[in-house]
């Protein structure tokens, strides 16, 4: 299949590629098809709408950011997409890039849950305080020692 990308222009990805979120992701409710491809610097990723190639996010897997990082999501909720297993699970948080300057950051708050085995997906909200929505990445790398 080939995309339109932000960043990339126009790529060609495989089916294992492409993403379903039924419900959407918070604030874009109707945009519910996306890709995720290697961003230029790894760990990470980018999330591309296939319906707007102009809307597209940075994501990471946070446990690359904090390995503590826990999660106690309702099963009632990872049922609407399938999860039957601990197994069948990917996490990704959204990152923000200011153009500011402030530091850069990530959705810790609310992660994307991902079906390994059928590729839908759902953002959801965490209770535990200990998780922001802007938690420093590289604060946290330097907590860990794994600053560059």
């Amino acid at each position: 299949m080939e995309v339109e990308t932000k960043t990339q222009g126009l790529i060609t990805v495989d089916d294992k590629q492409r993403l379903e979120f039924p419900e959407g992701l918070f604030g874009f409710e109707g945009y519910t098809e996306f890709v995720i491809f290697d961003a230029e610097y790894k760990p990470f990723i980018w999330l591309q709408s296939t319906q707007d190639k102009s809307l597209a996010f940075l994501v990471v897997d946070p446990f690359l950011i904090c390995s503590d990082y826990e999660l106690d999501i309702d099963d009632k909720l990872l049922a609407k997409i399938g999860i039957e297993s601990p197994t069948d699970v990917f996490v990704l948080t959204i990152v923000t890039i200011p153009a500011s300057g402030t530091p850069v950051t990530v959705n810790l708050r609310g992660p994307l849950i991902i079906n390994k085995k059928n590729n839908k997906c759902l953002q959801v909200v965490t209770s535990d305080p200990k998780w922001s929505t802007k938690h420093d990445i590289l604060a946290e790398m330097h907590k860990r020692g794994n600053l560059c």
